[in-house]
Protein backbone atom coordinates (compact mmCIF):
# COMPACT_ATOMS: atom_id res chain seq x y z
CA UNK A 1 0.00 0.00 0.00
CA UNK A 2 1.29 3.42 -1.20
CA UNK A 3 1.71 6.38 1.09
CA UNK A 4 -1.26 8.55 -0.11
CA UNK A 5 -3.49 5.39 0.29
CA UNK A 6 -1.80 5.29 3.83
CA UNK A 7 -3.02 8.74 4.94
CA UNK A 8 -6.53 8.31 2.76
CA UNK A 9 -7.32 5.29 5.26
CA UNK A 10 -6.13 7.50 8.19
CA UNK A 11 -8.16 9.88 7.42
CA UNK A 12 -11.24 7.98 7.14
CA UNK A 13 -10.84 6.40 10.37
CA UNK A 14 -12.50 7.48 13.59
CA UNK A 15 -11.08 7.47 17.03
CA UNK A 16 -13.04 7.07 19.96
CA UNK A 17 -10.14 8.62 22.03
CA UNK A 18 -7.22 10.65 20.77
CA UNK A 19 -4.58 11.43 22.88
CA UNK A 20 -2.23 14.21 21.92
CA UNK A 21 -0.24 16.67 23.49
CA UNK A 22 -1.81 19.72 24.75
CA UNK A 23 -0.54 22.83 22.65
CA UNK A 24 -1.46 25.49 25.76
CA UNK A 25 -0.52 24.74 29.08
CA UNK A 26 -3.37 26.74 30.47
CA UNK A 27 -5.67 24.16 28.60
CA UNK A 28 -6.82 21.80 31.71
CA UNK A 29 -9.25 19.26 30.85
CA UNK A 30 -11.60 19.20 33.99
CA UNK A 31 -14.33 16.74 32.15
CA UNK A 32 -11.30 13.97 31.78
CA UNK A 33 -11.49 13.71 35.39
CA UNK A 34 -14.93 12.93 35.12
CA UNK A 35 -15.02 10.48 33.28
CA UNK A 36 -12.21 9.21 34.99
CA UNK A 37 -14.39 8.89 38.08
CA UNK A 38 -14.40 5.13 38.99
CA UNK A 39 -10.58 5.78 38.93
CA UNK A 40 -10.33 8.01 41.37
CA UNK A 41 -12.97 6.00 43.27
CA UNK A 42 -10.92 3.28 42.84
CA UNK A 43 -7.73 5.36 44.41
CA UNK A 44 -9.44 6.47 47.82
CA UNK A 45 -10.68 3.02 48.68
CA UNK A 46 -7.11 1.81 48.20
CA UNK A 47 -5.85 4.75 50.05
CA UNK A 48 -8.00 4.16 52.86
CA UNK A 49 -7.85 0.32 53.21
CA UNK A 50 -3.72 -0.31 52.93
CA UNK A 51 -2.84 2.83 55.58
CA UNK A 52 -3.46 0.45 58.53
CA UNK A 53 -3.51 -2.87 56.17
CA UNK A 54 -0.69 -4.48 58.53
CA UNK A 55 -1.17 -3.02 62.00
CA UNK A 56 -2.45 -4.70 65.00
CA UNK A 57 -4.99 -2.24 65.77
CA UNK A 58 -6.16 -1.35 62.07
CA UNK A 59 -8.72 1.40 62.09
CA UNK A 60 -8.18 2.05 65.77
CA UNK A 61 -5.63 4.59 64.94
CA UNK A 62 -8.20 7.09 63.41
CA UNK A 63 -9.80 7.18 66.81
CA UNK A 64 -6.28 6.76 68.99
CA UNK A 65 -4.61 9.75 67.13
CA UNK A 66 -6.71 12.60 67.94
CA UNK A 67 -7.36 11.78 71.14
CA UNK A 68 -3.84 11.20 72.25
CA UNK A 69 -2.55 13.97 70.68
CA UNK A 70 -4.82 16.17 72.40
CA UNK A 71 -4.31 14.86 75.38
CA UNK A 72 -0.50 15.66 74.87
CA UNK A 73 -1.58 18.90 73.65
CA UNK A 74 -3.67 19.51 77.27
CA UNK A 75 -1.19 18.41 79.27
CA UNK A 76 2.09 20.27 77.82
CA UNK A 77 0.56 23.24 76.44
CA UNK A 78 -2.34 23.55 78.79
CA UNK A 79 -0.90 22.22 82.05
CA UNK A 80 2.64 22.88 82.11
CA UNK A 81 3.23 25.90 80.08
CA UNK A 82 -0.42 27.41 80.87
CA UNK A 83 -1.40 28.93 77.48
CA UNK A 84 -4.92 30.64 77.33
CA UNK A 85 -7.72 28.14 76.20
CA UNK A 86 -10.21 30.32 75.78
CA UNK A 87 -11.71 29.71 78.94
CA UNK A 88 -12.97 26.43 77.12
CA UNK A 89 -12.27 22.29 78.72
CA UNK A 90 -8.27 21.66 77.82
CA UNK A 91 -9.31 18.56 75.82
CA UNK A 92 -11.97 20.41 73.43
CA UNK A 93 -10.11 23.16 72.99
CA UNK A 94 -7.53 21.58 71.29
CA UNK A 95 -9.17 18.98 69.48
CA UNK A 96 -11.34 21.52 68.09
CA UNK A 97 -7.84 22.61 66.56
CA UNK A 98 -6.78 19.54 65.35
CA UNK A 99 -9.48 17.97 63.87
CA UNK A 100 -9.16 20.52 60.57
CA UNK A 101 -6.06 21.31 61.50
CA UNK A 102 -5.05 17.46 60.73
CA UNK A 103 -6.76 17.11 57.36
CA UNK A 104 -4.97 19.88 55.89
CA UNK A 105 -1.93 18.43 57.16
CA UNK A 106 -2.78 15.20 55.69
CA UNK A 107 -3.86 16.27 52.48
CA UNK A 108 -0.78 18.76 52.21
CA UNK A 109 1.63 16.01 53.25
CA UNK A 110 0.50 13.17 50.82
CA UNK A 111 -0.08 15.34 47.31
CA UNK A 112 3.20 17.01 47.92
CA UNK A 113 4.67 13.57 46.57
CA UNK A 114 2.42 13.23 43.89
CA UNK A 115 4.67 13.45 41.15
CA UNK A 116 8.21 11.33 42.54
CA UNK A 117 5.62 8.92 44.55
CA UNK A 118 3.77 7.79 41.15
CA UNK A 119 6.36 8.34 38.49
CA UNK A 120 6.09 4.74 38.03
CA UNK A 121 2.58 4.12 36.96
CA UNK A 122 2.38 7.65 35.44
CA UNK A 123 4.91 6.53 32.79
CA UNK A 124 2.75 3.40 32.15
CA UNK A 125 -0.69 4.11 31.46
CA UNK A 126 -2.73 7.38 30.79
CA UNK A 127 -4.94 8.98 33.42
CA UNK A 128 -5.58 12.90 33.91
CA UNK A 129 -2.95 13.15 36.91
CA UNK A 130 -5.32 15.52 39.15
CA UNK A 131 -6.83 12.28 40.26
CA UNK A 132 -4.09 11.68 42.27
CA UNK A 133 -4.26 14.50 44.72
CA UNK A 134 -7.76 14.79 44.46
CA UNK A 135 -7.80 10.81 45.39
CA UNK A 136 -6.14 12.11 48.55
CA UNK A 137 -8.25 14.37 49.19
CA UNK A 138 -11.46 12.51 49.36
CA UNK A 139 -9.95 9.50 51.34
CA UNK A 140 -8.85 11.72 53.76
CA UNK A 141 -12.57 13.15 54.07
CA UNK A 142 -13.41 9.78 55.40
CA UNK A 143 -10.57 10.35 57.80
CA UNK A 144 -12.09 13.51 58.63
CA UNK A 145 -15.60 12.21 59.15
CA UNK A 146 -14.48 9.89 62.01
CA UNK A 147 -12.19 12.45 63.84
CA UNK A 148 -15.71 15.44 63.75
CA UNK A 149 -17.78 11.91 65.28
CA UNK A 150 -14.96 11.82 67.97
CA UNK A 151 -14.82 15.46 68.15
CA UNK A 152 -18.60 16.14 68.74
CA UNK A 153 -19.24 13.03 71.23
CA UNK A 154 -16.57 14.88 73.37
CA UNK A 155 -18.30 18.15 73.14
CA UNK A 156 -21.74 16.41 73.51
CA UNK A 157 -20.44 15.49 76.61
CA UNK A 158 -19.42 18.68 78.08
CA UNK A 159 -22.34 20.52 76.46
CA UNK A 160 -24.42 18.42 78.54
CA UNK A 161 -22.49 19.08 82.12
CA UNK A 162 -20.96 22.37 81.93
CA UNK A 163 -21.98 25.78 81.09
CA UNK A 164 -19.29 26.88 79.28
CA UNK A 165 -19.79 26.14 75.84
CA UNK A 166 -21.93 28.29 73.86
CA UNK A 167 -22.51 27.00 70.12
CA UNK A 168 -23.25 29.46 67.65
CA UNK A 169 -26.52 27.25 65.85
CA UNK A 170 -26.90 30.02 63.31
CA UNK A 171 -23.46 29.84 61.94
CA UNK A 172 -23.64 25.50 61.65
CA UNK A 173 -24.34 25.63 57.66
CA UNK A 174 -20.27 27.16 57.66
CA UNK A 175 -18.67 23.81 58.09
CA UNK A 176 -19.19 22.65 55.11
CA UNK A 177 -17.62 26.07 53.80
CA UNK A 178 -14.36 25.54 56.30
CA UNK A 179 -14.22 21.44 55.40
CA UNK A 180 -13.69 22.88 51.40
CA UNK A 181 -11.37 25.60 52.30
CA UNK A 182 -9.30 23.28 53.99
CA UNK A 183 -9.42 20.94 51.07
CA UNK A 184 -8.87 23.33 48.72
CA UNK A 185 -5.45 24.88 50.92
CA UNK A 186 -3.78 21.27 51.21
CA UNK A 187 -4.68 20.33 47.73
CA UNK A 188 -3.41 23.89 45.98
CA UNK A 189 -0.09 23.77 48.48
CA UNK A 190 0.41 20.47 47.79
CA UNK A 191 0.24 20.00 44.07
CA UNK A 192 2.21 22.96 44.17
CA UNK A 193 5.10 21.96 46.28
CA UNK A 194 4.29 18.73 44.17
CA UNK A 195 5.40 20.48 40.74
CA UNK A 196 8.09 21.85 42.56
CA UNK A 197 10.24 18.80 43.66
CA UNK A 198 10.22 16.96 40.29
CA UNK A 199 13.63 19.33 39.92
CA UNK A 200 14.18 20.51 43.69
CA UNK A 201 14.19 17.48 45.85
CA UNK A 202 15.16 19.41 48.81
CA UNK A 203 11.75 20.40 48.72
CA UNK A 204 10.81 17.13 50.29
CA UNK A 205 12.87 17.63 53.45
CA UNK A 206 10.90 20.98 53.79
CA UNK A 207 7.50 19.85 53.94
CA UNK A 208 7.44 17.85 57.27
CA UNK A 209 8.97 20.64 59.16
CA UNK A 210 7.49 23.56 57.52
CA UNK A 211 4.02 22.14 58.62
CA UNK A 212 4.86 21.64 61.83
CA UNK A 213 5.79 25.27 61.61
CA UNK A 214 2.33 26.56 60.32
CA UNK A 215 0.42 24.71 62.88
CA UNK A 216 2.07 27.14 65.55
CA UNK A 217 1.32 29.54 63.33
CA UNK A 218 -2.73 28.75 62.37
CA UNK A 219 -4.36 28.96 66.21
CA UNK A 220 -4.31 25.42 66.55
CA UNK A 221 -1.93 25.82 70.09
CA UNK A 222 -2.55 29.44 70.78
CA UNK A 223 -5.54 31.09 70.36
CA UNK A 224 -6.05 35.08 68.55
CA UNK A 225 -7.62 36.64 71.83
CA UNK A 226 -4.68 35.94 73.84
CA UNK A 227 -2.26 37.90 71.66
CA UNK A 228 -1.95 41.10 72.62
CA UNK A 229 0.63 42.76 70.12
CA UNK A 230 -1.08 43.87 67.15
CA UNK A 231 1.92 43.14 64.57
CA UNK A 232 1.48 39.26 65.97
CA UNK A 233 -1.73 39.30 65.73
CA UNK A 234 -2.13 40.58 61.99
CA UNK A 235 0.66 37.66 61.12
CA UNK A 236 -1.62 34.96 62.15
CA UNK A 237 -4.74 36.11 60.69
CA UNK A 238 -2.59 36.55 57.60
CA UNK A 239 -2.19 33.14 57.71
CA UNK A 240 -5.50 32.26 56.26
CA UNK A 241 -5.84 28.97 57.83
CA UNK A 242 -6.08 31.07 61.30
CA UNK A 243 -9.89 32.26 60.40
CA UNK A 244 -10.73 28.87 59.46
CA UNK A 245 -9.92 27.21 62.91
CA UNK A 246 -11.11 30.35 64.38
CA UNK A 247 -14.82 29.92 63.04
CA UNK A 248 -14.77 26.30 63.91
CA UNK A 249 -13.68 26.62 67.59
CA UNK A 250 -16.73 29.82 67.51
CA UNK A 251 -19.33 28.04 66.12
CA UNK A 252 -18.74 24.98 68.41
CA UNK A 253 -17.43 26.77 71.72
CA UNK A 254 -18.98 30.42 71.08
CA UNK A 255 -14.95 31.45 72.09
CA UNK A 256 -13.14 31.77 68.85
CA UNK A 257 -12.26 34.92 66.62
CA UNK A 258 -14.69 35.23 63.87
CA UNK A 259 -14.76 37.69 61.33
CA UNK A 260 -16.40 37.43 58.21
CA UNK A 261 -14.00 39.68 56.31
CA UNK A 262 -10.96 37.63 57.44
CA UNK A 263 -12.97 34.42 55.97
CA UNK A 264 -13.29 35.69 52.60
CA UNK A 265 -9.95 36.79 52.35
CA UNK A 266 -8.84 33.30 53.64
CA UNK A 267 -11.50 32.01 51.03
CA UNK A 268 -10.25 34.47 48.22
CA UNK A 269 -6.57 33.19 49.00
CA UNK A 270 -7.90 29.73 48.78
CA UNK A 271 -9.44 30.20 45.23
CA UNK A 272 -6.43 31.97 44.11
CA UNK A 273 -3.34 29.21 45.38
CA UNK A 274 -5.43 26.45 43.63
CA UNK A 275 -5.99 27.94 40.05
CA UNK A 276 -2.21 29.08 40.43
CA UNK A 277 -1.30 25.37 41.24
CA UNK A 278 -3.45 23.84 38.79
CA UNK A 279 -1.70 25.92 36.42
CA UNK A 280 1.81 24.72 37.13
CA UNK A 281 0.93 21.18 37.89
CA UNK A 282 -0.58 21.52 34.18
CA UNK A 283 2.42 22.64 32.96
CA UNK A 284 4.76 20.29 34.97
CA UNK A 285 3.07 16.72 33.79
CA UNK A 286 4.08 17.29 30.44
CA UNK A 287 7.57 16.62 30.88
CA UNK A 288 8.27 15.51 34.27
CA UNK A 289 9.03 11.85 33.46
CA UNK A 290 12.19 13.81 32.06
CA UNK A 291 13.34 15.11 35.24
CA UNK A 292 11.66 12.78 37.99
Amino acid sequence: MDKENLLQTANNEHWDLVIKPKNKWYDIDLMAVWRYRDLLMLLVRRDFVSVYKQTILGPLWFFIQPIITSLTFTLIFGGIAKISTDGMPGILFYMAGITLWTYFADCLNKTSSTFIANAGVFGKVYFPRLIMPLSVLVSNLIKLGIQVAIFISIWIYFLATSNVIHPQWQYMWLLPVLVFMMAGLGLGFGILISSLTTKYRDLTFLVGFGVQLLMYGSSVIIPVSSITNEKLKMMMLLNPLTSIIESFKFIFLGSGYYSVAWLLYGLVFMLFIVALSVLIFNKVEKSFMDTV
